[in-house]
């Protein structure tokens, strides 16, 4: 059995994944997969990082993705731009 969406792993780190999903949607973001699960816009309103939403994940999870997200931020939406094309 397949995973029902196809999806790229862009970054792994200390049991965290970061992925994109290639049938997603503006605006750019990653999923993120640790203890539980996150998602996180890459541009936020302002150009800064803004968490989505998170579910099933502690605060500190949290902060560790999002840490993680922002010290590859430029590559992240690199690849966003890459798979979906554009600048969103």
């Amino acid at each position: 059995m397949g995973y029902p969406f196809r999806v790229v792993t862009v970054r792994c780190a200390n049991g965290m994944r970061l992925v994109i999903y290639l049938n997603d949607h503006p605006p750019a973001h990653v999923h993120f997969f640790g203890d539980g699960k996150a998602k996180i816009d890459l541009l936020g309103t302002r150009g800064v990082l803004e968490l989505i939403w998170a579910d099933c994940t502690s605060r500190v999870e949290v902060r560790r993705a999002m840490r993680l997200v922002a010290e590859h931020q430029a590559f992240l939406l690199q690849r966003w731009k890459d798979i979906h094309g554009g600048s969103d």
